[in-house]
């Protein structure tokens, strides 16, 4: 294995994303990247000729205001091209179709389209975390490095860009952010309305891993009132880091609120992705709410966080030293989760349906797995 390493540097006062091996001491995250993968599998090599971001090439669909129902009018009534190309393949990939979203993304990544280069690498990278490559995911994330050097836009526009590759690449895989980042409100402003409000949703899930879950929360709602509710994507994303937040604060009744308002933008165009990749930080509440009414959107959601998530582990967890739980089925992972959080058992039972005593079973069945004996060790072992 080779070992590269996933960086945000700054550029100019912006966040700069790069995967290298030059022994750069700022902000580094190590990963491992099978040796058979090539310079022409990691992307074209630094070209003397620079090239300019095409703004409206990356990650179109994420940007675009569109009514629930309609979203594949938005994408065919997008440009032929890389526009019409990379948001096939957001939809693809936000409505569980991965094996999609790679094919459509795939001629994009050698792209003289640094827009559609960079979109098309972040697509995939997450996109291969459902097959077991995660050698073709850390290849695609080293390619976002030679995009990004390829760039000859100094734009702040385009570092702005920069900066929220870097950080969806790495907060969201829940690596450490490198030290000498800039707060992301020095940058937000710069990007379209669209991605900014899933730049906001990125900060949210960043504060809400620190713990900070009041502050998360509120975040996310004022990205949501300030036009983030237009984008259906973003808004998505943002009702659902708000769920963590308030079970995490044990506030079910505006957690429900949120995943409903979740609910009512994905369903109706099937973008159910975003729910299987937070399935387990959402305190039982697919459990609670969408499995009796929608019980087989619910199957669909729960086979994705099986296979994203077994993905997510073998690049998290070498990455950072960590060892996020890989044997719990997610019904017992939900349930050591709110455990975790001081849930009782009654809690527990009354919130999921179910009995006490399967409640107990449950718990008792994580616990023994993760080979921990009391909600103490639980809890150290889950909200590490």
């Amino acid at each position: 294995m080779q070992s590269v390493e996933y960086n945000i540097l700054l550029r100019d006062g912006i966040p700069w994303s790069g995967c290298g091996s030059d022994g750069s001491s700022r902000g580094k995250v190590h990963c491992s990247v099978p040796k058979d993968v090539n310079n022409s599998q990691r992307g074209p090599s630094l070209q003397p000729e620079r090239l300019l971001l095409q703004e409206h090439t990356f990650m179109p669909l994420m940007n675009s205001p569109f009514t629930p129902g309609k979203c594949l009018e938005t994408v065919e009534a997008m440009e032929e091209g890389a526009q019409h190309d990379i948001a096939w393949a957001e939809y693809c990939y936000f409505s569980g179709q991965p094996e999609k979203a790679i094919e459509r993304a795939r001629p994009y990544l050698e792209s003289d389209d640094i827009g559609a280069r960079l979109s098309a690498c972040l697509i995939c990278s997450y996109a291969h975390l459902h097959f077991s490559q995660d050698g073709n995911a850390l290849s695609n994330l080293a390619q976002i490095e030679h995009a990004l050097h390829d760039i000859g836009d100094d734009s702040p526009q385009a570092q702005a860009v920069a900066a929220f590759v870097a950080a969806a690449a790495s907060v969201l895989l829940h690596l450490p952010l490198p030290q000498d980042m800039p707060d992301m409100e020095k940058v937000l402003s710069l990007l379209p309305q669209g991605l900014r409000a899933f730049a906001l949703y990125i900060q949210a899930h960043s504060l809400y891993l620190k713990g900070a879950y009041a502050l998360s929360a509120g975040i996310a709602q004022a990205a949501l009132t300030m036009g983030g509710n237009r984008f259906p994507i973003p808004a998505i994303y943002l009702h659902l880091v708000a769920v963590m937040d308030y079970m995490s604060l044990k506030d079910v009744e505006q957690a429900h609120r949120h995943l409903m308002n979740a609910w009512s933008y994905a369903q109706p165009d099937d973008l159910i992705e975003g729910f299987g990749e937070h399935h387990g930080l959402l305190g039982g509440m697919l459990e609670s709410v969408i499995k009796p009414k929608w019980p087989d959107e619910f199957k669909r959601i729960i086979e994705i966080t099986y296979r994203f998530s077994a993905g997510w582990r073998r690049i998290h967890n070498p990455a950072t030293g960590e060892e996020v739980a890989d044997n719990l089925t997610t019904t017992e992972f939900a349930l050591a989760m709110l455990a975790a959080r001081g849930w009782t058992n009654q809690e527990i039972a009354d919130h999921l349906g179910i009995s006490i005593n399967t409640a107990k079973r449950h718990l008792s069945s994580a616990m023994k797995k993760l080979g921990v004996g009391n909600r103490k060790e639980l809890q150290r072992y889950m909200l590490r």
